[in-house]
Protein backbone atom coordinates (compact mmCIF):
# COMPACT_ATOMS: atom_id res chain seq x y z
CA UNK A 1 0.00 0.00 0.00
CA UNK A 2 1.15 3.60 -0.98
CA UNK A 3 1.82 5.83 1.94
CA UNK A 4 -0.18 9.43 1.43
CA UNK A 5 3.63 10.85 0.46
CA UNK A 6 4.08 8.47 -2.31
CA UNK A 7 0.65 9.18 -3.44
CA UNK A 8 1.10 13.13 -3.21
CA UNK A 9 4.38 12.42 -4.86
CA UNK A 10 2.63 10.15 -7.67
CA UNK A 11 0.13 12.96 -8.37
CA UNK A 12 2.61 15.65 -8.46
CA UNK A 13 4.84 13.69 -11.00
CA UNK A 14 1.72 13.03 -13.24
CA UNK A 15 1.17 16.85 -13.38
CA UNK A 16 5.06 18.06 -14.36
CA UNK A 17 4.82 15.36 -17.32
CA UNK A 18 1.26 16.47 -18.48
CA UNK A 19 2.85 19.47 -18.98
CA UNK A 20 1.00 21.29 -16.09
CA UNK A 21 4.13 21.83 -13.76
CA UNK A 22 3.62 25.30 -12.03
CA UNK A 23 4.74 26.29 -8.43
CA UNK A 24 1.61 27.90 -7.70
CA UNK A 25 -1.15 26.29 -5.47
CA UNK A 26 -4.65 27.38 -5.87
CA UNK A 27 -4.59 29.36 -3.07
CA UNK A 28 -4.93 32.58 -3.58
CA UNK A 29 -2.14 35.07 -2.16
CA UNK A 30 -4.35 37.13 0.67
CA UNK A 31 -1.80 39.79 1.04
CA UNK A 32 -2.81 43.76 0.30
CA UNK A 33 -3.44 44.76 -3.43
CA UNK A 34 -0.43 46.47 -4.58
CA UNK A 35 1.36 44.34 -1.93
CA UNK A 36 5.25 44.04 -2.99
CA UNK A 37 5.29 40.45 -2.12
CA UNK A 38 3.46 39.44 -5.39
CA UNK A 39 6.57 40.68 -6.94
CA UNK A 40 8.54 38.42 -4.83
CA UNK A 41 6.29 35.10 -4.93
CA UNK A 42 6.63 35.95 -9.21
CA UNK A 43 10.32 35.75 -8.80
CA UNK A 44 10.52 32.59 -6.67
CA UNK A 45 8.00 30.47 -8.84
CA UNK A 46 9.99 31.29 -12.04
CA UNK A 47 13.17 30.81 -10.13
CA UNK A 48 11.77 27.36 -9.33
CA UNK A 49 10.12 27.03 -12.89
CA UNK A 50 13.71 27.74 -14.41
CA UNK A 51 15.28 25.22 -12.55
CA UNK A 52 13.00 22.16 -13.35
CA UNK A 53 13.18 21.17 -9.60
CA UNK A 54 10.80 18.88 -9.36
CA UNK A 55 8.28 20.33 -6.19
CA UNK A 56 8.66 17.12 -3.91
CA UNK A 57 11.88 17.79 -3.94
CA UNK A 58 11.64 21.51 -2.56
CA UNK A 59 10.60 22.35 1.25
CA UNK A 60 8.90 26.28 1.83
CA UNK A 61 9.28 27.37 5.54
CA UNK A 62 8.49 30.16 6.69
CA UNK A 63 7.56 32.01 10.30
CA UNK A 64 4.91 34.64 11.42
CA UNK A 65 3.44 37.99 9.49
CA UNK A 66 2.26 38.46 6.51
CA UNK A 67 4.91 36.64 4.76
CA UNK A 68 3.97 33.48 7.10
CA UNK A 69 1.18 32.25 5.11
CA UNK A 70 3.53 31.88 1.89
CA UNK A 71 3.61 27.72 1.94
CA UNK A 72 0.06 28.21 1.19
CA UNK A 73 0.45 29.71 -1.90
CA UNK A 74 3.24 26.98 -3.03
CA UNK A 75 3.01 23.64 -4.52
CA UNK A 76 6.35 22.71 -2.79
CA UNK A 77 5.98 20.99 0.45
CA UNK A 78 5.65 23.60 3.34
CA UNK A 79 6.29 24.50 7.22
CA UNK A 80 4.49 27.34 8.71
CA UNK A 81 6.29 27.11 12.37
CA UNK A 82 6.41 30.00 15.06
CA UNK A 83 7.52 33.55 15.08
CA UNK A 84 11.28 34.20 14.42
CA UNK A 85 11.64 30.23 13.50
CA UNK A 86 11.78 30.04 10.03
CA UNK A 87 15.68 29.52 10.22
CA UNK A 88 15.81 27.14 12.40
CA UNK A 89 13.18 24.97 11.21
CA UNK A 90 14.98 25.07 7.80
CA UNK A 91 18.27 24.07 9.36
CA UNK A 92 16.13 20.74 10.92
CA UNK A 93 14.64 20.10 7.14
CA UNK A 94 18.13 20.70 5.63
CA UNK A 95 19.92 19.18 7.51
CA UNK A 96 17.62 15.68 7.91
CA UNK A 97 16.91 15.35 4.03
CA UNK A 98 20.19 17.04 2.26
CA UNK A 99 18.75 16.18 -0.89
CA UNK A 100 15.81 18.79 -0.20
CA UNK A 101 15.90 22.52 -2.12
CA UNK A 102 14.90 24.54 1.10
CA UNK A 103 13.52 27.90 0.67
CA UNK A 104 12.94 30.18 4.55
CA UNK A 105 11.03 33.60 3.64
CA UNK A 106 9.93 35.69 6.11
CA UNK A 107 9.77 39.43 7.21
CA UNK A 108 12.36 42.30 8.69
CA UNK A 109 9.87 41.93 11.71
CA UNK A 110 10.19 38.38 11.67
CA UNK A 111 13.75 37.58 10.97
CA UNK A 112 15.60 40.88 12.62
CA UNK A 113 13.42 41.31 16.00
CA UNK A 114 12.56 37.95 17.56
CA UNK A 115 14.30 35.81 14.95
CA UNK A 116 17.40 37.54 14.58
CA UNK A 117 19.22 35.58 17.21
CA UNK A 118 19.27 32.90 14.30
CA UNK A 119 20.21 34.74 11.15
CA UNK A 120 24.25 34.44 12.55
CA UNK A 121 23.84 30.84 13.42
CA UNK A 122 22.58 29.80 10.14
CA UNK A 123 25.21 31.85 8.22
CA UNK A 124 28.23 30.73 10.49
CA UNK A 125 27.53 26.97 10.35
CA UNK A 126 26.92 27.52 5.96
CA UNK A 127 23.71 25.88 6.03
CA UNK A 128 22.18 25.18 2.16
CA UNK A 129 19.06 27.11 2.95
CA UNK A 130 17.94 29.81 0.59
CA UNK A 131 16.48 32.86 2.92
CA UNK A 132 14.35 35.52 1.73
CA UNK A 133 14.12 38.10 3.86
CA UNK A 134 11.07 40.28 2.91
CA UNK A 135 11.54 43.73 4.12
CA UNK A 136 8.98 46.48 4.03
CA UNK A 137 10.19 48.06 7.27
CA UNK A 138 6.72 47.67 9.37
CA UNK A 139 4.67 45.44 10.89
CA UNK A 140 2.23 44.79 8.48
CA UNK A 141 0.35 42.06 9.62
CA UNK A 142 -0.31 43.87 13.21
CA UNK A 143 -1.11 46.92 11.34
CA UNK A 144 1.46 48.90 11.37
CA UNK A 145 4.49 49.63 13.81
CA UNK A 146 8.04 50.15 13.21
CA UNK A 147 9.98 47.02 12.72
CA UNK A 148 13.45 46.79 13.12
CA UNK A 149 14.85 48.12 10.01
CA UNK A 150 12.77 51.31 10.52
CA UNK A 151 14.44 53.95 9.99
CA UNK A 152 14.78 56.82 12.66
CA UNK A 153 11.77 58.93 12.74
CA UNK A 154 9.15 56.71 11.24
CA UNK A 155 5.99 57.73 12.67
CA UNK A 156 3.25 55.16 12.94
CA UNK A 157 0.44 54.63 15.25
CA UNK A 158 3.16 53.02 17.80
CA UNK A 159 5.43 55.76 17.70
CA UNK A 160 3.37 58.89 16.81
CA UNK A 161 6.39 60.73 18.18
CA UNK A 162 8.80 59.05 16.12
CA UNK A 163 11.06 55.67 16.60
CA UNK A 164 14.47 56.53 18.21
CA UNK A 165 15.78 53.23 17.79
CA UNK A 166 18.48 52.57 15.32
CA UNK A 167 17.41 50.50 12.19
CA UNK A 168 19.45 47.22 11.69
CA UNK A 169 20.91 47.03 8.06
CA UNK A 170 20.20 43.08 6.91
CA UNK A 171 22.45 42.67 4.27
CA UNK A 172 25.72 44.29 6.20
CA UNK A 173 24.51 41.63 9.22
CA UNK A 174 24.54 38.99 6.70
CA UNK A 175 28.26 39.79 5.42
CA UNK A 176 29.36 40.23 8.61
CA UNK A 177 27.97 37.05 10.12
CA UNK A 178 29.64 35.02 6.49
CA UNK A 179 27.00 34.19 4.57
CA UNK A 180 27.99 32.54 0.94
CA UNK A 181 25.62 34.32 -0.94
CA UNK A 182 24.09 38.04 -0.10
CA UNK A 183 21.89 39.40 -2.74
CA UNK A 184 20.00 42.81 -2.31
CA UNK A 185 16.54 43.12 -4.58
CA UNK A 186 13.95 45.50 -4.97
CA UNK A 187 9.93 43.59 -5.31
CA UNK A 188 9.50 45.95 -8.20
CA UNK A 189 12.06 43.78 -10.45
CA UNK A 190 10.80 40.13 -10.18
CA UNK A 191 13.25 39.38 -12.99
CA UNK A 192 15.82 40.43 -11.34
CA UNK A 193 14.23 38.47 -8.18
CA UNK A 194 14.44 35.04 -10.44
CA UNK A 195 18.00 35.62 -11.65
CA UNK A 196 19.26 36.25 -8.14
CA UNK A 197 17.60 33.29 -6.96
CA UNK A 198 19.08 31.05 -9.25
CA UNK A 199 22.21 31.67 -9.00
CA UNK A 200 22.09 31.36 -5.22
CA UNK A 201 20.45 28.67 -5.02
CA UNK A 202 22.84 26.87 -7.37
CA UNK A 203 25.86 28.01 -4.81
CA UNK A 204 26.71 25.63 -1.91
CA UNK A 205 26.26 27.04 1.74
CA UNK A 206 23.72 29.71 3.16
CA UNK A 207 22.52 32.59 0.68
CA UNK A 208 20.19 35.45 1.37
CA UNK A 209 18.13 37.51 -0.67
CA UNK A 210 17.26 41.29 1.14
CA UNK A 211 14.62 42.28 -0.66
CA UNK A 212 13.07 45.22 -0.08
CA UNK A 213 9.40 45.87 -0.51
CA UNK A 214 6.56 47.98 0.48
CA UNK A 215 3.35 47.73 2.89
CA UNK A 216 0.83 50.03 0.75
CA UNK A 217 -1.63 49.94 3.54
CA UNK A 218 0.60 50.82 6.13
CA UNK A 219 3.36 52.98 4.94
CA UNK A 220 2.75 55.72 3.30
CA UNK A 221 5.78 58.12 3.72
CA UNK A 222 9.32 55.80 3.60
CA UNK A 223 9.30 52.31 1.43
CA UNK A 224 6.60 53.62 -1.08
CA UNK A 225 6.43 52.31 -4.44
CA UNK A 226 7.54 55.69 -6.00
CA UNK A 227 10.56 56.02 -3.42
CA UNK A 228 11.92 52.67 -4.28
CA UNK A 229 11.67 52.62 -7.61
CA UNK A 230 13.70 56.50 -7.28
CA UNK A 231 16.43 55.56 -4.91
CA UNK A 232 17.30 51.63 -6.06
CA UNK A 233 19.63 50.86 -8.56
CA UNK A 234 22.27 48.27 -10.23
CA UNK A 235 25.54 48.17 -8.59
CA UNK A 236 28.40 49.34 -10.31
CA UNK A 237 29.23 47.90 -13.71
CA UNK A 238 33.08 46.65 -12.97
CA UNK A 239 31.38 45.74 -9.04
CA UNK A 240 33.11 42.53 -8.09
CA UNK A 241 31.11 40.45 -5.88
CA UNK A 242 33.98 37.99 -4.93
CA UNK A 243 35.38 40.94 -3.54
CA UNK A 244 34.64 41.05 0.53
CA UNK A 245 36.06 44.00 1.68
CA UNK A 246 34.67 45.83 -1.79
CA UNK A 247 31.12 44.52 -0.63
CA UNK A 248 31.06 45.68 3.09
CA UNK A 249 31.80 49.25 1.55
CA UNK A 250 29.34 49.33 -1.44
CA UNK A 251 27.05 48.46 1.48
CA UNK A 252 28.07 51.22 4.13
CA UNK A 253 28.34 53.81 1.41
CA UNK A 254 25.33 52.71 -0.74
CA UNK A 255 21.53 51.51 0.80
CA UNK A 256 19.89 51.50 -2.42
CA UNK A 257 22.31 49.26 -5.15
CA UNK A 258 21.33 46.44 -5.97
CA UNK A 259 22.44 43.16 -7.30
CA UNK A 260 24.31 40.11 -6.12
CA UNK A 261 26.60 42.02 -3.34
CA UNK A 262 28.82 39.50 -2.35
CA UNK A 263 29.50 35.40 -3.19
CA UNK A 264 31.70 32.34 -2.53
CA UNK A 265 32.50 28.88 -3.17
CA UNK A 266 31.94 27.31 0.44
Amino acid sequence: MKTPARVLADQVNQIQKSGRFSPRSASLPTWCPGCGYFGIHQGLNDCISSLEIPLTQIVTVSGIGCAGRYPFFSNTYGLHTVHGRALPAATGVKLGNPNLTVFAVGGDGDGLAIGGGHLPHIARRNINVNYLLFDNSIYGLTKGQPSPSSPMGTKTKASPYGTVDKPLNATLMALAYGASFVARLFAGDPKGITEALIEGVRNPGFSIFHIYTTCVTFDKNFKTWAHLKEWTHALPQDYDPTDLGRAFNEVLKDDFSLGVIFKRDA
